[in-house]
């Protein structure tokens, strides 16, 4: 059986880019959203057209960015229709759009589920004000309430908020306040991310120029812990390193019997887009900046919006391009089996509960698992940071519990 096929949408525009954020965004250039959602149109009829005749339904849909909600409720609701004349959809299609609080209203909400999404994703990031003021987030946490909501009463029932831990001079207390509010919403699904400094960006240059405090590690393992416990305690199964989610709407839920340690698993309001990306599965992207991969393709897309508009405005195909490339694609690569079982292992291996499987491993590359990682798994074995789990039908490799904290660790182990 064919796997459904996943499609990612960049939206770069942003009313303010924050200091900590390295994405493709773009801050003043609202006056070009018309424009874009023209090009974004254009490619995915191109993307569409180029590909194979053969070809597996779309499972999910996913509005990143940048600040998706900035565009209308009309012109979200034209990409869908593009995407609905151009492809197949999944009778239990998964359609999420990224939100920042506060750019939301009931009106643009009641729209754009009529539209056909139906998962949104809010950046909460902390419901400290101080906190949200160094972080240069526009909004405060009773704009999350309003938020949410405003979501419910459109019919949204599958809501996610992100929160972010390992701040500067952020405190175990203030990280447990921010999150105890966060579940005291009751969202599906809860992503919490520890910062990073990444380079290029203010926050990056601040730190490295001493005006800006490093996280503490040691605290940060500790929030991630606490975190850990207190959304499992409250009916949330971590699925990934940093995803947690319901298995049951509006209750606490009991973890499933231990067979589901050995077969593909995931909570049932786990996001389905991002469980394509974790187990290696096809993706297509569109819009600039976009990453996507289908057809032994790891491609990108050219990262300025006018260039990216200039270039499906031109209406030809590119020379030499094939599916799944479009005019606006400028990298690409076709990768390896090599390179492939790497990332079947660094995608796969960040499912906590499920890991890898090596039958579905074997299928796919002709050889198990330690045939084809022998000295990198016999060490991670002897150093207690992954464990098989055996039954007669499959064998699942996966990360020890403790292993999360240092998974990096483990995961550099399969890049050469």
């Amino acid at each position: 059986m064919t796997p459904d096929t996943s499609i990612y949408l960049h939206i770069p525009f942003c009313a303010h880019r924050c200091a900590y954020c390295d994405f493709n965004t773009y801050a003043g250039q609202g006056d070009s959203i018309p424009a874009y959602v023209d090009a974004l149109i254009k490619e995915i009829n191109f993307g569409a057209a180029a590909r194979p005749s053969a070809h597996a339904t779309i499972g999910t849909i996913f509005f990143g960015g940048g600040t998706p909600s900035l565009l209308s409720a009309p012109q979200l609701a034209s990409i869908m229709d593009a995407l609905r004349a151009a492809f197949t959809f999944s009778s239990n299609l998964e359609a999420t759009i990224e939100a920042n609080p506060g750019t939301t209203s009931p009106e643009f909400l009641h729209q754009i589920r009529a539209a056909g999404i139906n998962r949104i994703s809010f950046g909460v990031q902390s419901a400290n004000p101080e906190e949200l003021h160094m972080l240069e987030r526009v909004h405060d946490f009773f704009d999350v309430i309003q938020s949410v909501k405003w979501a419910r009463q459109a019919g949204l029932d599958n809501l996610n908020l992100d929160v972010i831990y390992g701040l500067p001079e952020q405190t175990l207390q203030t990280w447990q306040t921010s999150l105890q509010r966060i579940l005291d919403l009751h969202p599906e699904h809860i992503s919490a991310y520890a910062l990073t400094l990444e380079h290029g960006t203010p926050f990056g240059r601040w730190s490295a120029r001493g005006m800006l405090p490093l996280p503490d590690p040691d605290l940060a393992a500790e929030m991630y812990e606490w975190a850990s416990e207190t959304l499992e305690a409250n009916g949330y199964k971590q699925y990934e390193i940093s995803n947690w989610a319901k298995e049951v709407k509006g209750q606490k839920s009991k973890v499933r019997p231990s067979t589901f340690d050995l077969q593909p698993w995931a909570p049932a309001f786990a996001c389905k887009h991002n469980l394509q990306y974790w187990r290696g599965l096809p993706y297509l992207a569109f819009g600039a900046g976009a990453h996507g991969y289908a057809g032994g393709y790891r491609y990108s897309n050219v990262l300025r919006i006018k260039t990216y508009i200039d270039r499906l405005t031109a209406n030809s195909q590119q020379p030499g391009t094939a599916f799944p490339l479009t005019p606006a694609a400028v990298n690409y690569h076709r990768l390896s089996k090599r390179e492939e079982m790497q990332e079947a292992m660094l995608t796969g291996l960040r499912l906590v509960r499920e890991g890898v499987s090596d039958a579905a491993f074997r299928r796919r590359f002709g050889i198990g698992i330690e045939d084809a990682f022998p000295k990198e798994v016999d060490e991670l074995l002897r150093l207690g940071l992954l464990a098989w789990n055996h039954v007669s039908t499959d064998s699942r490799l996966r990360l020890m519990w403790h292993a999360r904290l240092v998974s990096n660790q483990v995961f550099v182990r399969f890049v050469e």
